[in-house]
Order: structure tokens, then sequence, then C-alpha cells
């Protein structure tokens, strides 16, 4: 009250600051509404209180649109003092969601709660007339602030008394205020006086029209303000599209109160122990299962929140650590969230475990998500089924309730029951098999080591394997029978990685068993499950006779991959999916330097830098993320799974790793990995390790940072004169939108530059200098002929050479090889990437290229294939024929005889015959030289033969692609795919059949592996991404996303990095105004939660980007070709 008497006469924006509304979101609109109400609230005691009936008013507002309900607010008034006239009325405009919270938390008069219109809404709880038992604790409760909560005008004349304090400090908890309130006398905003002598004076018919129209204006004012756009009113109130608010107390399916509002699991009960017990029957397709949960209790609590998601539900019960008798409980059910409540009669005692056993049932999922079931012929060609598990990031819950966020580890044991034909494995060993009923056993298998829920797995199927122990482990890779004969490579890989990541880190396997499983129908390439991974055919098979050199590549990296997932993700998982990359770009960086170290022959190297040049074009965009961001929804977590997660992230670790050196980088992951071992970690963890090693030397945080926090990469120019060289770093950025644009000061990253020049280049010595500033100077010792930055790509920054750029394309002219293939790859992607932005010409980046007729590497090759293959892409979409053929024709004049050198063979090194791979598809697919006449003489001759004759494999794609023109082709290439067994056949098979020109063919490929019948719908992707590259197929693709959106988004996730893929190939051929129109309307007229997807953001910023190409660089084009 004293505050209240302060601030009387005190400016209305002070007022409001003082009750902390400035600091709220939305404080304009707020602001704006409270003086509204202000208005409203005089206008009601000048108007008498013959106007409104003591008690409760309803306000029914407009719908905004058809399909909305009419809001609904209501107008408490009741009177504070007596005057002449009456009562003056103190009055509060309310929503009827907070109404529910004033009932709850504040005694309202009986009298109003009486009159509650809530009667007449049976899908809102009375919490008057139905309390609740377990009643929330203070720290429990989310308060969202909200414009239109509760907003007071005290009329009043009397101090207030305890209880009216009570009410204003619940009004301050909710950022709400109480404005003005006096007592009478000193009101000057009433027209209601009184004279001296203790008479009133009568009101004037001036200030009842005043006031009349004073209402109206106000009640208007609050239609405009709460009817905005994107705003759905609901029962509940008003539901911003961001969603980032979230509702203070939500509804359990059975209509009761709901004791949990947020999206992230309380921290008042965490897991030790699951006793889990299964029964999936693969004959009806169902499952039933029951588990038994050991928590620990943190804080007091009546409540037990955990994760479910499509389980029937029967029982749940809770045992005390000294009771005997398990205590029958409610359960609540809050599906928006997938979390149950085990609401408990007693108080869970702080530091007492207790065991929650819940009983349920469900059916195997017919996504790729959970539990699922998955058919596939057998080698009598009858069907089977098949039941297998994908629980990251968030299935597990669809298979068992669970703790299911990765910071809550705990122990499991499994038990499944099967059909005594079947065999099934788990994360551990199996510990003994015991029978049930007849022609049914249980498998129980040993208990795990704390882990994560996502990496809990298993798998009921009919599977055969092979076996060898390597330091004490048993590693055994698994298949279904008629597939057992392609598991040797895997198994003798697997090995040789495994061995290689317990000498690097000094720290043994921790299981005793290690199973990698070909699952026939998989939609992820692999997944890391603790002890039992998880393989699609094509990336763990490997066929002597149909699988290339470019599969072996494959299958060796994702096995590594998920490998080093085995130490990182597994044995220290990243604390919430925000810093994702802790997990996969550690593994992505560990795969490729793993095989460097072991498989040097492969030279995936090449491969890890084409992937950064990918995944900067991606990060290059306003859309892009930084690489630890904070995500909340469901289809945020999905969305974390892109290239940046991986392969920027592993990107930075190789810049910091060449920057630290190999022994201090090794030095700093042997603490990462010992001081987190079976916990979880943060990326500021990861830092704290380097520290230790570099003991003060350099700040690793510091300079790591600048890397993760910020979204894209920087752009450092480079200038030279004489001995004294200039460099300078900005944002790389191709489209600045004002609105988003964030200043340069706020993108300073502090990047570790290398360099070389002609007095020590790549085969002497690097020169490393940490630039920390917006801009620096170097001085040479000697002055240089040249020099080149960013040695290898090891660095994840663009660099622009200014003057300099002529005096390298002499350089590659008169001796490329001073520089090294991967510099040299580096070189064409800046150039090409500057020209793009507008900061080098496209007649540089062609004069640039023009030394590749003496190029015989396959990383430059590659990149510069890439780079104008974008722009002949572009070209013939947008229906510039001619140019495009420009293009190609330019080319073939580079590539021409490399082309002609190739043989038909799997002769050579690997990088010779990914090489040829290479460049036949793409001389076969676009008709160079006389590519399709031999590929459709080998064709003929393995058609003739029924499928019999051997094909070589490096070619087999370029081969199949051309077959494919012809209808005869086409459906013979069809028949053999339906009867093939070797999965890297078949994957040929399919971009393949994808290559077509006929339209009809094009259409029923999508379908059919939509609805998976003949072709998997694992291959989705696979199709549209071939589909849309072809001039007749890059508007089907993009027409078969919008007429399926449904289908697609029930089959595969929203957010997902299969449907991330579709979006961006259906999309990214497009370049002109109309279609971007489509995009952004076709999006915008689904569901926020698809309109809102990162990767529809990343397709429009494409086609924009392709737009702005095209106006900057068509004329250029026509007179450069």
């Amino acid at each position: 009250m004293k505050m209240m008497k302060a601030l009387e006469g005190k400016p209305y924006e002070e007022q409001l600051r003082s009750f902390g509304l400035f600091n709220l979101e939305k404080k304009r609109l707020r602001e704006d509404l409270i003086v509204v109400l202000n208005i409203l609230t005089t206008g009601i005691e000048e108007a008498g209180t013959d106007i409104f009936s003591f008690g409760i008013v309803e306000i029914d507002l407009f719908p905004v649109k058809q399909n909305c309900a009419s809001p609904v607010f209501y107008l408490f008034c009741w009177p504070c003092s007596s005057t002449c006239h009456g009562c003056v009325w103190s009055c509060v405009l309310i929503d009827c969601y907070l109404l529910e919270w004033l009932r709850y938390r504040i005694p309202l008069p009986r009298n109003m709660i009486e009159n509650s219109m809530f009667e007449e809404e049976p899908d809102v709880v009375d919490l008057a007339k139905e309390p609740c038992l377990h009643p929330l604790e203070p720290d429990e409760v989310e308060y969202e602030p909200r414009s239109s909560r509760l907003l007071v005008r005290g009329l009043g004349e009397h101090e207030m008394e305890d209880d009216e304090e009570d009410y204003e400090s619940s009004a301050k908890l909710l950022g709400m205020s109480f404005m003005n309130r006096s007592s009478g006398p000193q009101n000057n905003m009433s027209v209601y006086r009184q004279n001296p002598n203790g008479s009133c004076s009568v009101t004037s018919v001036r200030t009842m029209v005043v006031c009349t129209v004073v209402f109206v204006i106000a009640v208007s004012l609050i239609i405009v303000i709460y009817l905005l756009p994107k705003c759905t009113f609901t029962k509940e109130g008003c539901h911003k599209k961001n969603h980032t608010m979230e509702l203070i107390y939500p509804l359990a399916t059975n209509g009761k109160l709901f004791p949990w509002a947020k999206i992230r699991l309380p921290s008042d009960v965490v897991p030790l122990h699951y006793d889990l017990v299964l029964h999936p029957n693969l004959t009806t397709l169902k499952f039933a299962g029951s588990v038994n949960i050991v928590v620990k209790i943190l804080q007091v609590t009546q409540k037990i929140v955990l994760h479910s998601s499509g389980l029937n539900i029967t029982k749940a019960t809770i045992t005390s650590t000294q009771g005997h008798q398990a205590k029958p409980v409610e359960f609540l059910e809050y599906p928006l969230h997938d979390q149950i409540a085990i609401m408990t009669p007693e108080a869970l005692l702080v530091g007492q475990n207790y065991t929650v056993n819940i009983e349920y049932s469900s059916n195997l999922s017919d996504t790729y998500y959970g539990f699922y079931k998955i058919s596939y012929k057998d080698e009598d060609s009858k069907q089977r089924w098949f039941a297998a598990t994908q629980f990251e990031p968030l299935a597990a819950r669809s298979a068992f309730p669970c703790f299911d966020e990765p910071a809550f580890k705990a122990t499991f044991l499994v038990k499944i029951k099967r059909d005594e034909k079947l065999s099934t494995l788990s994360n551990m060993p199996k510990k003994a098999t015991t029978p049930v009923t007849n022609g049914i056993v249980q498998d129980e298998f040993s208990v795990s080591l704390k882990m994560s829920t996502y990496l809990v797995a298993f798998v009921v199927a009919d599977l055969k394997n092979i076996t060898r122990e390597t330091n004490g482990s048993l590693v055994s890779v698994y298949a279904i029978p008629q597939h057992l004969d392609q598991a040797a490579y895997a198994l003798d890989t697997t090995v040789k990685l495994l061995e290689f990541y317990q000498k690097y880190f000094l720290m043994e396997y921790p299981l005793e068993k290690l199973d990698l499983v070909a699952i026939p129908d998989f939609q992820s390439g692999a997944m890391e499950n603790w002890g039992l991974i998880t393989f699609r055919e094509a990336t763990l098979l490997f066929d002597n006779n149909t699988s290339s050199a470019r599969d072996k590549k494959l299958i060796t990296a994702v096995i590594a991959h998920e490998l080093a997932h085995q130490w990182f993700g597994n044995l220290v998982t990243m604390e919430w999916w925000n810093d994702l990359w802790l997990s996969e770009g550690f593994a992505t960086f560990m795969e490729y330097f793993a095989m460097e170290e072991i498989f040097p022959e492969l030279h995936s190297d090449e491969d890890f830098h084409n992937l950064i040049f990918k995944a900067m074009m991606k990060d290059s965009l306003n859309s892009s993320h930084p690489v630890s961001s904070a995500v909340q929804s469901s289809e945020q977590i999905e969305e974390m799974f892109d290239t940046l997660s991986y392969i920027k992230g592993a990107s930075l670790l190789l810049m910091l790793k060449h920057y630290l050196t190999k022994d201090v980088f090794q030095a700093g992951i042997e603490v990462y990995l010992h001081n987190h071992n079976y916990g979880t970690a943060q990326s500021d963890d990861l830092w704290d390790s380097m520290n230790k090693i570099t003991n003060g030397t350099l700040d690793v945080k510091k300079m790591m940072k600048t890397w993760i926090l910020h979204k894209g990469f920087p752009l450092v120019t480079v200038v030279r004169k004489g001995k004294t060289i200039s460099v300078q770093q900005e944002k790389f950025l191709f489209r600045v939108e004002p609105e988003n644009w964030t200043s340069d000061a706020s993108y300073l990253w502090q990047i570790p530059l290398t360099y070389i020049t002609n007095r020590c280049n790549f085969t002497h010595c690097t020169n490393a200098y940490l630039l920390d500033q917006k801009s620096a100077v170097i001085e040479l010792p000697e002055e240089v002929e040249w020099m080149k930055f960013n040695v290898d790509m090891n660095g994840y920054y663009i660099v622009h050479y200014a003057e300099d750029w002529k005096i390298l394309i002499n350089l590659l002219k008169q001796n490329h090889t001073a520089l090294s293939p991967k510099d040299r790859a580096n070189l064409i992607n800046n150039i090409f990437s500057l020209a793009g932005l507008g900061r080098a010409s496209l007649e540089t980046a062609f004069e640039l290229i023009d030394y590749l007729k003496k190029e015989n590497s396959t990383a430059p090759l590659t990149q510069a294939l890439f780079q104008l293959s974008l722009i002949y892409n572009l070209l013939d979409k947008k229906g510039e024929q001619q140019l495009a053929a420009r293009v190609m024709h330019r080319i073939e004049q580079l590539l021409g005889e490399k082309i002609d050198q190739q043989h038909w063979t799997d002769d050579g090194t690997m990088s010779e015959r990914e090489l040829r791979s290479t460049l036949l598809a793409f001389a076969c697919t676009h008709d160079i030289r006389n590519c399709r006449t031999t590929a459709m003489e080998m064709f003929e001759r393995w058609m003739k033969s029924n499928g019999t004759v051997s094909l070589p494999t490096d070619v087999m794609k370029a081969i199949f692609t051309v077959g494919a023109k012809s209808s005869h082709g086409w459906e013979f290439l069809l028949k053999m795919y339906s009867s093939s067994v070797s999965e890297a056949e078949k994957s040929k098979m399919i971009e393949a059949l994808a290559s077509t020109e006929d339209v009809r063919k094009l259409i029923w490929l999508m379908q059919n592996s939509l609805e998976g019948e003949v072709i998997r719908s694992q291959e989705l992707s696979h199709i549209v991404a071939t589909v849309s590259q072809s001039l007749p197929g890059y508007l089907l693709a993009w027409d078969f996303v919008k007429e399926n959106w449904e289908k697609l988004t029930r089959k595969f996730h929203l957010g997902s990095y299969t449907i991330q893929n579709i979006i961006s190939w259906s999309t990214s051929q497009f370049a002109t105004k109309p279609h971007l129109l489509e995009v952004k309307s076709f999006f915008e007229s689904k569901s926020e939660e698809s309109s809102q997807l990162r990767c529809v953001k990343e397709a429009i910023d494409t086609i924009q980007l392709n737009i702005q190409w095209m106006e900057r660089n068509l004329a250029k084009l026509q007179k450069l070709l």
C-alpha cells in the first residue's frame, strides 16, 4: 500500500515499470491494454452501478475466422465503498484461463464462485468444486506473462486489508498491476465529488455521453489488440504461433489437472534402474510390456513425471524401499508432451528409493521409430516379420514408460518373450533362456552399464551371425540368413577399428560383446545403441560381386562412425540435445581420422573435405544455426541431426587438432573421456579438458566458443604488399536480410590461420597465426612470390586473395603440383563461393579452372565438376537450354580427355576407381563422348544373360542409368531389383530407375516407395533427390511432396533427416519468383510446426539465392561462354 501511495501522481510509464511490466514480453501490447482497461473501468465507475449487475459480466468478442471459438473474457465488478450514488466499483477483466488460476490460488468471494460461468464449459476443470488432491509446489509453476491475464484498477476509498495485499502480490507475481489505487477523496479521476457538506453532485449528461463513447472505444481497442493476425482463440485463450509459451496448468486426458507444464522433465526424481519385460507378437504385430523403475527422490514431492507415447497403460503401482506391498496409484496422461504423472497418496521423501511398476501394451510401429515392424522375403520368397528398435532421439518412450532424456542415465535389465524359432538381441549378453508357455521362451539379458534411454535396443527376428573375439569382447555381425555371406568385410573392419579406438583413447571398450545387425528396412544409415549397433543393410553388407570401391568406403566410414560413438555419445553423453554435436561431430571426426590411420588407401580425407564444402554452403544461409543451439520441441531436436552438427562439428575439431598439435589434442580427449565417463557433458567440459593440457598457453574455451555459438563462418580477406600481409575477417553470408542482420561486431571469430608460401610450401612447413581481432598484420621474414592460406582446408573459413588471385591462377597453370590436391580443391571452392557472393568475378572463377586439363587428382576434379554442375542445373531448369549446353561444352573441353582415358573395369587405386565412377556416371547422364554407346552395349549383354553376366562394380551405376533410358530396359531393371539379394546392387538400380525421363514411371516410383510395396520407404529420399535433378523430374518431385505431405510427415517425423532431405532436394532447383512464392505459400498453408521447420527456411533461402545468382550472372555467362 505504501508503494501505491508513493506512485500517486507519477508518470504512467513509471508506475508500470515499478511493477515489472516493462520487463515482460510484448511490453507495448501490454502497456496499451492496461491503458484501455483503465479507461474502461473509469467509464464503468462514471456510468454508475445500474449498468452492471453484481457478479460477473461475460464479454463475447468476435471470432477471428470461421473455425475459431469466440474468445471469452470475464469482467469482475464488486463494490469497495459507498457514495451518494451507491457503490464505487472495482473491476477486473480476466480471461477464462487466468480465472482458473485465481480460483485455485486465491479464495475468491463465495458469491463469485457460485456465479461462475465455467459450469457451462465442461472441458475446464472447476477447481473450486474439485480441489486438487495433489497441489503443485511453487517452484513447479511456470508463470507465463500474457497480456490478457489480470488488469485491475481499484476505485475503493479504504486502505487495502491483508487479504487485498495478497491479491496484489499474486497479481504482481504474474506481472500485473493494481493501477492508481487510492482513497476516494484523493481520486481526482472520479466524477463523483463529495461537497464539503457531504452531499454529492449529480452526474452531467455530457459526462455520461463521454463515458459511453469511451467505453465503446475501449472495447473496440481490446478486440483489435486481441484479434491480432496469427492468433487462435480457444477456451484456453490465445495461442501464439511460435508456441514459446507453455500452458500453466495443462489438462490430462481424463480432464484433471496435469501437474507439470514444461517439455523437460522435473529434476526432483531421477531413475536408477529399469526392469523391462516385453512380449512382442510377430503374428498380431502387437506387444505387451511391464517395467519396474527404481527412482530416487531428490525433493519432496507427490508426483513422478516421466515419458510415455502411444502406450495403453493398464496398471500402475508404487512400492517404497521399506514397504513390501505395492500400492495402486493414480496416473495422468498428457499426450502433447508425451508425459504421464504418477500421483502418490503420500509425500515421497528425500533420499528414499521407490519402485514404480507400470503395465501396458501397444502396436508395433509402422514408422521407423520406436519398436517397429519390418516385413521381408525369406529365401523361399515367403513374407517374414522382423521387429527392431530406433529410439534416438525421442522414441524410447513409445516402447516403455521412461525418463526419456539423455541426462537421466540408469541401468537396464531386459527380458524378452519370443517364439522359440526366433532369436533376440539386446545391448548386453544373453544371460538365460527359460520356457514360458508352449512354444514361447523368455530371454534374459545381463544388467547394462549406466546409459541413456535412447541407447537401449532390442531385436526380435530370424538371424544368423559370424563372430570373432578381440581384447576380451565378442564381436558379431548379424543378418537375415540369405545375406550372411556378405558380412565378412564388416567383421574384419570392426575388429581393426575397435582395437584402434581402444589404443587411441587409452580406454577399453567396456562391454563383453558388440553386435552389428543389418536391418532390412532402416531409415538411418546406422544407430550406435551400446553393444547392439543397428545398420541399414547397404551400410554394413559388402558383396564382392556387386559392391564398388565407393561402397567399401561407405561401409568402412559408417562402422567407424558408430564405433566412435561407443565412447563419444554412449560412455560420455551430451547433457541435452543442444550439444548433439559433442556426440555426432566427434563421431564424424573420429570416423575420418580412424580411416586415414587404418585404411589410408581409401583416401577418406577427400570425402571429408567434399562434405565440409557442402556444409559451408548451408552454413552461409540466413537460416543457418550455431552448432550448439537451444532446442525444446521434438521438431527442433530432430532438426539438430543435420549437416552442421555432424560435418561442421567435425571440421571444428579437425581445425583444433591441427592448431593444438595431434598430441595435445589426443591428451585433451583422454582427459575428457576419463572425467565424464558414464556421465553427461556440455561443450564447456570439452574445452576445460583441453585447457588442462594447454595449461594456460591458450584459452581453448574462449577460442572455440566463437565457433560453436556463432552461426556461419568467417571470410578472411588477404592483401599482400611486399613482406606485409594484411588480414581482415567478416561474416561470410550469401544473402543479407536487414531484419535478420547482426552487426559485424558480434561476429568475431578467433581464427587459427595457417599459410604456406613458395619459400615454405606444403611439403616443408606450415605457418600459423591466431586472428582474434577484426584485422591484423602479419610480417614475413622476406618477400614471397605467392602464398596460400588455410593449408589443406584444415580451417573452417573461406579466403579472398584480392589482387593475388591472378598470381594463384598463374601458379596453377604453370605448376599446379606446388599445391596439394586438397589446396587446389580448396581454391576452386573458394573462388566459386566468392563469385556467388559477388566478391569475385565469374570470369576469374572460370579462368582458375582452366588448368584442369592437367589435373589428375580426384579432389580438385570432383569439386570443379560439382561447381559447374550447379550452374548447369540452374540454367537447365530456368529454361536457358542453349546457355546450359554451352556450360556442358565447357565441361567437356576441360574433362573430355579424362573421360576418354577411363576404362570400364575395376582396376586401379581406390581413388582412381572412385574418379572413374564419377566421370563415367556424369558423362553417361549428359551424353558426353561415347559413354552411352559403351554403356548400352554392356547393359544389353547383361540383360540377355538375365543378369548373370558380371558387370564392373565401379561403372555399374553408369551402365544401369543408360539401360533405364529405354522402356524395356527400365522394366527389366525393376524386375532384377525385386529379385536381387545385394543391397549394393539394388542401390545402383534405384538411382538408375529414378533417372528415366518417362514421367509416368517417375511418379509410380516415388508413390510406390512411399507406400513401401515393391521399393522400401527407406529409399524415398534417395529417389526424390535423383528425380529432382532431371528436367522432366524436378517439378514432379515438388508436386509429389505437395500432394503427399501428410503421408510423408506421418511416415517420417517432422524435422527428421529424411524430411530435411526431401524438402531440400525437391526445391533446390527452383530459381524463379513464382516458384519462391509457391514454396512459401505451400508451407504457410500447413501446420505451424511444418512452416517453422528450419529446413523449410533453408529451402526458401536457397531459392532466393538461386534467383539472386541468376540475376547477377546470367548476362555475364552469356558473354563469358
